[in-house]
C-alpha cells in the first residue's frame, strides 16, 4: 500500500524551508537535510503548523497580487512551490502519527485538520487565483510548454474545478464545511480502529489450549503476556500475533474467539465506527453532488486509468464471474479434506477455513509455512531485497547510523546509484507496536524535486508489521510477509528513482490504479527459484534452502488462487458499493455489506460481522472508490512481468526500461501512455488469469 497525506485534493509532500527555533521550521542540520527527529517534540507541531499556514497564505497572496500578467512561471510554477514549509511539516507529522502515535499526537491532529482544510480552501476557492490559472490555461496552445509543464498546468486547472472553484459563494461555504467535517471523521475512523485493535487481548493460562501452535508462536505469546503484566500467554489482533494463531491453533473455540474479536473491530462499544462509516459516506455524497457529480465514485475516478464507475464495476464483475466457481471449488476441497480428518461441522466457518486450509496445503503440497521461516530471517531478507535492487538496477544500499529516527526500531539506509550518485534515504520500520496502525505502507517525508536549479532527493519511509524477534530467535518472517516486503519495496523504488522538476508529478504521484504496478510486480520474485536460491539460508546452520522446499513454494504459488481473488474482489465490491450510492442507506452497515456481498460469498457471512467498520483503506486512507486498483494493477503487472519471464528475471535491458519508462516517469504523462512506453502494447486482461492458473 502507498500512503499519501491528502487534504481536499491537495497532496502534501515534503519540501524545504526554514524559520525560527522550532526544529520543524529551521533548516535541518541532520545528514542529507533529513528531519531532526532527535529534536522534534510533540509540542513543536502545532506552532509549526500555525506559522507554516501563515507563510503559505502569504505566498498565495503574493501570486494573486503580482501586477504582471499571469504566466506559467509566475502563476503555475509559483503555486507548485507555494506552501513548501507547510508541506514539509505536514509530511513529517502525519507520517509519524500513523507509525508512532500517542494521545497527544492525536489531539494535535484533531486541532490541525480544520486549519489545514481552511488553508486548502484558501487556495482552491480563491477566485482571483483561479482567474490567473484559467488565463494561463486558455493560452496553453501558444506557450511552447514542455510536456511536464503542460501536465502541471492541466492538473492545476483540473484541481481547481474539482475543488469547487466554479461554485457559488453559498456552495463554497457548504463545500468548506463538508470537507472539514470529513477530515475529522477520517481521523476518528482511524483512531477507533487502532483503539479497538489495542483494547483486545486473549489471555490463555491453560497450556493445553496452545496445541498445534509452533514454538515461536508460543514464545511470542509468552513475551506479549509479560509485556502486558499477564501470566501465561497473550494473543492480540496485530497480524503477526493473530494470523499464526488462526493458522495453527487446534482449539476451535479459541480460534472463534479471536476471529470474532478481529472481525468486529469498530462494531459497537467504545470504538464504534458504524455511524462514522455512514457519516463519511453521506459527506462524500454531498461533496460529490455539490461539485456536480452523481456519486463519489464519479468524482474519484475522473483522473484514474479506469475513469468511469461502470468500467470499474464491469471489471470487478467480470473477474467475479470467472473466479466464483473456482473459488467455491477451492473451499469445497478444503472442506472435504477437513471432513476426512476429523472436522464435524456442516460447513467451514471463517475461523475453520484459515486453520484447515493451512492443514490442506501441508498435505497437498507437503508445505508447512513454518518450514520456510528459518530460511527467512528478516536480516537475510533485507539483504536479499537490497541485492535484488542491485542486480536489477545497479543501486547500492547501505545502513547509516547518523540520521535521527522517530522510534528506536527504525533503521535508515542510504541509497546510491551505480555511479555513486545519492538517490534517497530510506527509513525502514518493521515491527508492530501499540502506537502503530496495522498493515504495511510506503510514504515519503520528502518527494524528489528541483527548485531554483537545486535538486532535492527524496526521504522515503517503509512501514510494516512483521514478526518480532524473540529471546531465542531473530525475526523470522513468513513467506507471505516476504511477499509484503517485496511489495512495499516496489513502492520504495518508485519513490527512489523519481526524476523531474515538480514534486506533484514525480515518484508515486500517479493515478491510484497505476501506483500498485511497481509494487505488485516485485512480488513475483518471491516465487522464482533462481532468486530464492541466492539468499535463503537457515539462520542456525547457514544451510541453503533445499531445492525440494523451493519447488513446494513454487507449486503452491496458486494454492487457493481463486479464493484469494474473490476475497480481494469482495473488498473492491463493497468499496464501490459504498461510493456509488446517491443517498445513505437506512439499513445497518452490517446489513448493507452482507446484501452487497451475498453473490460473492464462499464462506458464511456471520451476524454482527462486517469489514467496513475497520476498512481503513477506504475510510481513512486514500483508496475510497479505489480498492479495485489492486486487481487492476495485477493485470498490469502480470502482463509486464511476462516480459521479464521471457527475457530473464534479472535481465538488465528489461529492468532499465522498467526503471526509465515506469519508475522514473512519475505522473508526467497519462498512465496508459507510460505503460505502453514500457510494454509496447495495452495490458492484456487475460495475463492475470493465466498467471493465477484460472485461464481456460
Amino acid at each position: 500500500m502507498i500512503k499519501k497525506i491528502v487534504l481536499a485534493g491537495v497532496i502534501l509532500a515534503s519540501l524545504c524551508s526554514c524559520k525560527m527555533e522550532n526544529p520543524l521550521l529551521v533548516e535541518s542540520t541532520a545528514p542529507y537535510g533529513a528531519p531532526m527527529f532527535d529534536k522534534i517534540k510533540t509540542e513543536h507541531y502545532l506552532p509549526a503548523f500555525e506559522q507554516a499556514i501563515a507563510e503559505g497564505k502569504a505566498e498565495i497572496d503574493a501570486i494573486v497580487a503580482n501586477p504582471e500578467a499571469p504566466t506559467f512561471e509566475n502563476t503555475i510554477e509559483a503555486m507548485e512551490y507555494a506552501g513548501g514549509t507547510l508541506t514539509r511539516v505536514a509530511g513529517i507529522f502525519f507520517n509519524v502519527n500513523e507509525a508512532n502515535t500517542s494521545e497527544q499526537m492525536q489531539k494535535v491532529a484533531e486541532q490541525v485538520m480544520p486549519m489545514l482544510n481552511d488553508y486548502s480552501m484558501y487556495v482552491s476557492l480563491n477566485v482571483p487565483l483561479f482567474e490567473r490559472v484559467k488565463s494561463v490555461y486558455e493560452q496553453r496552445d501558444n506557450l511552447s510548454l514542455e510536456p511536464d509543464q503542460l501536465k502541471l498546468l492541466e492538473n492545476a486547472y483540473k484541481s481547481f474545478s474539482r475543488s469547487g472553484a466554479n461554485l457559488s459563494d453559498e456552495d463554497k461555504e457548504l463545500y468548506r464545511k463538508y470537507s472539514n467535517e470529513l477530515s475529522l471523521l477520517n481521523l476518528q475512523f482511524g483512531k477507533n480502529v487502532l483503539g479497538a485493535t489495542n483494547a483486545y487481548v486473549m489471555n490463555i493460562t491453560d497450556s493445553t489450549e496452545l496445541a498445534g501452535l509452533p514454538e515461536y508462536v508460543k514464545q511470542m505469546g509468552s513475551e506479549t503476556a509479560a509485556e502486558k503484566g499477564l501470566t501465561g500467554w497473550a494473543f492480540t489482533l496485530d497480524v503477526p500475533s493473530y494470523l499464526p494463531f488462526m493458522k495453527y491453533a487446534q482449539n476451535e473455540a479459541r480460534r472463534k474467539e479471536l476471529y470474532m474479536a478481529y472481525a468486529t473491530r469498530g462494531i459497537g462499544g467504545e470504538f464504534d465506527n458504524t455511524q462514522v462509516v455512514k457519516d463519511i459516506v453521506g459527506l462524500r455524497i454531498k461533496i460529490a453532488n455539490i461539485l456536480g457529480y452523481d456519486t463519489y465514485a464519479d468524482y474519484a475516478l475522473e483522473d484514474r486509468m479506469a475513469n468511469d464507475k461502470d468500467l470499474v464495476i464491469d471489471f470487478l464483475a467480470d473477474l467475479t464471474k470467472k473466479s466464483i466457481a473456482p473459488a467455491k471449488k477451492d473451499v469445497n476441497e478444503v472442506y472435504a479434506y477437513a471432513k476426512k480428518n476429523g472436522f464435524e461441522g456442516k460447513q467451514l466457518m471463517p475461523w475453520d477455513f484459515t486453520y484447515w486450509s493451512e492443514r490442506y496445503q501441508e498435505a497437498e503440497y507437503s508445505l508447512n509455512a513454518e518450514e520456510l521461516k528459518p530460511y527467512l530471517s528478516l536480516d537475510n531478507c533485507i539483504n536479499a531485497v537490497f541485492d535484488l535492487a542491485n542486480r536489477l538496477y545497479g543501486v547500492n544500499i547501505s545502513q547509516v547510523d547518523n540520521v535521527p529516527v522517530y522510534h528506536p526500531d527504525v533503521k535508515v539506509y542510504d541509497i546510491s546509484d551505480a555511479d555513486g550518485r545519492h538517490l534517497a534515504i530510506l527509513y525502514a520500520d518493521f515491527f508492530p507496536r501499540a502506537s502503530k496502525r496495522g498493515g504495511a505502507w510506503m510514504t515519503s517525508f520528502r518527494e524528489q524535486y528541483i527548485k531554483d536549479g537545486v535538486e532535492y532527493r527524496p526521504f522515503i519511509s517503509m512501514v510494516t508489521n512483521f514478526t518480532k524477534p524473540t529471546a531465542d530467535a531473530p525475526s523470522l518472517i513468513t513467506h507471505d510477509e516476504f511477499v509484503t516486503f517485496l511489495h512495499e519495496f516496489g513502492h520504495v523504488l518508485h519513490g527512489v528513482f523519481a526524476e523531474g522538476r515538480y514534486p506533484s508529478l514525480t515518484g508515486t504521484n500517479v493515478p491510484r490504479d497505476f501506483v500498485e504496478l511497481p509494487s505488485q510486480i516485485m512480488e513475483n520474485w518471491a516465487f522464482e527459484p533462481e532468486y530464492l536460491n541466492s539468499f535463503a539460508k537457515d539462520y542456525r546452520t547457514g544451510e541453503v534452502i533445499p531445492e525440494e522446499l523451493i519447488n513446494k513454494v513454487v507449486a503452491a504459488k496458486n494454492y487457493l488462487a481463486a479464493y484469494g481473488q474473490i476475497r480481494q474482489l469482495q473488498y473492491g465490491t463493497i468499496d464501490m458499493a459504498w461510493h456509488t450510492l446517491t443517498e445513505v442507506p437506512s439499513e445497518s452497515v452490517i446489513e448493507f455489506e452482507h446484501r452487497k456481498l451475498a453473490p460473492l460469498a464462499v464462506v458464511p457471512f456471520l451476524d454482527g460481522v462486517a469489514s467496513s467498520p475497520s476498512f481503513a483503506h477506504i475510510f481513512q486512507g486514500g483508496y475510497s472508490a479505489g480498492y479495485y486498483s489492486y486487481k487492476w494493477a495485477e493485470v498490469l503487472e502480470a502482463d509486464a512481468f511476462s516480459l521479464f519471464k521471457e527475457k530473464g528475471i534479472f535481465n538488465k535491458e528489461v529492468a532499465e526500461s522498467f526503471r526509465k519508462n515506469i519508475l522514473s516517469a512519475g505522473g508526467m504523462q497519462d498512465a496508459s501512455v507510460i505503460y505502453k512506453n514500457f510494454r509496447g502494447h495495452n495490458p492484456d486482461p487475460e495475463a492475470l488469469m493465466r498467471k493465477l492458473g484460472l485461464s481456460k
